[in-house]
């Protein structure tokens, strides 16, 4: 009889072995029974003899321990974000872009080659293998912080648990989408329905919803897939480009998509393009796009990195999808402010795979100048995750001479009945109660976001409000945990937790509550820029309108409103009982003008790797700077982050020094050539 522990490693190679030629070359050489007796064979040795189970084990992917949380980890590399092309012009203009930035590294007419490879409309995870075992795979997060789902990626048959070579490398990340094909979603469906539960939306929600399971048996019950798209962090192995990388990952058992390319020309690359988007409805998965890659590892190097999009890859968005409905009523919620916002009811339509019910209509000066109306139809735009809207009346509508009426904000508030009123030169009818019930509910949630409670959402927000728990924003820090816990959905430990949230809230800046209060025309920004000014709650409340004045980026009738908004008693009621409560109302940063940044002033845009911008600002006021909202020759530095808009153009025209997050903290560490460091 063979030694058991020899055998149950000769068990995990042909176990191995036949996973891969099943899952990833969907080629297998055994039936299920006789793969199915090996992997019983493999169980019963191990439960013999629990030393036997490694982490790598076939038996490891399936019916493992639920977790008790998904745990936050940092990535060892940057997953970054891709800027986006509609058309051979963009990728021409990309092409040239890159064509310039090597010319100013003295690269002159660098010889291109391109990888183009579908876009999977999935969710990217990073997987991480120390000395050829899988240790760890997580969500991409933020980019630099994901969730550790590893117990529900064992469960995928692409993924190797170990790397079969003899000297594998020290350190291996693998970068990958998940999702669910579409015939595997429609079993799934069919499934549930047979059992009595409710159907899943479309592919990608359902992967989403798989792969942050806590229980593994879930995950493993419900048909995910791999794609492996790239290699990130490394230590031992080296590679000269992003085709040797994806050669090397295909040789190594990894699942590469056989449609990627390898190109020589920006020609063959859009015809690539464009023969996807031909042929994406017969596809068995579901794309958004294609992503093009420059294929040298050196020249990706040299281009480098522009906030959080790399230079040498773009992503060929195909166009969103759309859909013809009728639109059967056009409802209003009033906003914090009053201002009425228009909505659609819709005759439930499928867009992308999601039936799609209400959709937005911006605000009534947009309903009218696309001249939409209630019971005709209209074309519906659902790109990506972005909340739906309605695009124009469908062509045919227009043409009809008996139309219905034109659509017009109502004259009563439809929450509180008040009548509306429409201020002189405003985009939005508005209902002039300030207690209205709808105004409130948004000022509560709004304060609720603007504070970072977490767990505080609109739900909750709105349970309190029934009950009469809470009236005003001060209320929610008179909850105690034996109230919450007493509602049906909490314990002592959830509502413990709730609790312990909003206590942590009170450690928000000045600013911060200056902005959650709901002071007209007061961001982030402004918020900031009163409480570096006045300092104190008291002193702010004292000033003048032409003292308001005075602050970075107010003018006079934003200090006029401003002012006769702080002189109302509510408010100044609101503030002192939150003051009272144990919130901070006054400034501890240093003034203006004095700290490391003193004298210097920013503008934030896009979003930043690590730092949300609110906290990028607390930086910077913290070491003595200003924070404006809109660039002119009088802004110092510019910090961009993925998406920077027309903020970076205005910068760029201006000669504006522009920033990436890694440029501003060499800033605030008191490196004075940080300018170096500089995003674009």
């Amino acid at each position: 009889m063979s030694d058991p522990a020899e055998r149950a490693v000769e068990l995990r190679k042909l176990l191995d072995y036949h996973s891969h030629r099943y899952y990833v070359l969907d080629d297998p050489e055994i039936g299920d029974d006789e793969y199915d007796a090996l992997l019983d064979e493999l169980r019963a040795l191990e439960a013999a003899d629990p030393e036997l189970v490694t982490p790598d084990s076939p038996t490891q992917r399936v019916g493992g321990e639920p977790v008790s949380d998904l745990v936050k980890v940092r990535h060892p590399q940057r997953m970054l974000s891709l800027a986006n092309a509609h058309s051979a012009q963009d990728l021409r203009a990309w092409v040239q872009r890159m064509r310039n930035h090597l010319a100013r590294e003295g690269i002159d007419d660098p010889s291109f080659r391109f990888v183009a490879e579908p876009k999977i409309d999935g969710l990217a995870m990073s997987l991480i293998y120390r000395n050829g075992v899988f240790e760890r795979g997580a969500t991409r997060g933020n980019g630099e912080i994901g969730e550790d789902v590893s117990h529900n990626l064992r469960t995928i048959g692409q993924i190797p648990l170990r790397l079969e070579m003899t000297d594998p490398p020290a350190l291996l990340e693998v970068r990958g989408e998940v999702y669910m094909s579409l015939p595997d979603f429609a079993k799934l469906n069919e499934r549930r329905a047979q059992e009595g539960l409710s159907t899943f939306m479309n592919p990608r929600n359902s992967a989403a919803g798989t792969v942050r399971q806590l229980d593994p048996k879930l995950a493993a019950a419900r048909p995910l897939s791999f794609w492996a798209y790239q290699i990130g962090a490394t230590e031992g192995i080296t590679l000269s480009s992003h085709w040797d990388a994806l050669a090397w990952l295909r040789e190594h058992r990894f699942p590469v998509h056989p449609d990627v390319r390898l190109m020589a020309t920006e020609e063959e690359v859009i015809a690539q393009c464009e023969g996807w988007e031909q042929r994406r409805g017969s596809l068995e998965f579901e794309i958004d796009g294609v992503v093009v890659k420059v294929d040298d590892a050196e020249l990706q190097r040299r281009l480098g990195v522009v906030g959080r999009e790399p230079r040498w890859a773009i992503a060929w968005k195909f166009p969103p999808t759309t859909a013809v409905t009728t639109l059967r009523q056009i409802g209003w919620n009033p906003g914090k402010f009053g201002d009425l916002h228009p909505y659609a009811m819709l005759e439930p339509v499928q867009v992308a795979g999601v039936t799609i019910k209400l959709a937005t209509l911006h605000n009534e000066e947009d309903v009218a100048r696309k001249d939409i109306r209630e019971g005709e139809e209209v074309i519906v735009l659902r790109a990506g995750d972005v909340i739906p809207q309605v695009l124009s009346p469908a062509p045919h509508v227009v043409e009809h001479a008996d139309r219905p009426p034109p659509s017009r904000p109502p004259a009563h508030c439809p929450v509180c009945g008040t009548a509306t009123i429409k201020p002189e030169g405003a985009v939005f009818t508005r209902c002039p109660n300030r207690d209205c019930p709808g105004r409130r509910w948004q000022l509560l949630t709004s304060f609720a976001g603007v504070m970072d409670i977490d767990g505080l959402g609109e739900k909750l927000v709105t349970l309190f409000i029934e009950l009469g728990w809470v009236l005003t924003a001060a209320d929610f820090y008179r909850l105690d945990a034996g109230q919450i816990a007493s509602q049906p959905g909490f314990g002592e430990v959830s509502a413990g937790k709730l609790v312990a949230a909003i206590e942590a809230s009170k450690r928000q800046p000045f600013g911060r509550v200056l902005f959650a209060v709901g002071i007209e025309e007061v961001g982030s920004v402004t918020g900031n820029n009163l409480a570096q000014q006045f300092r104190t709650l008291d002193a702010l409340l004292e000033a003048t309108p032409e003292q308001i004045e005075e602050t970075p980026g107010v003018g006079p009738k934003m200090a006029a409103s401003i002012h006769a908004q702080l002189a109302d008693e509510k408010m100044r009621a609101l503030l002192y009982d939150l003051q009272g409560l144990g919130l901070t109302l006054e400034e501890a940063g240093p003034p203006p003008g004095e700290g490391p940044l003193g004298g210097k002033t920013f503008v934030l845009t896009g979003t930043l790797p690590t730092l949300t911008r609110e906290q990028a600002m607390q930086l910077i006021v913290a070491a003595g700077g200003k924070v404006t909202g809109s660039v002119s020759k009088k802004t110092s530095y510019l910090v961009a982050g993925d998406s920077a808009g027309s903020k970076l153009a205005d910068a760029e025209r201006l000669g504006v020094p522009v920033l990436d997050e890694a440029g501003l903290r060499a800033l605030l560490a008191g490196d004075g050539d940080a300018g170096s460091a500089a995003g674009s």
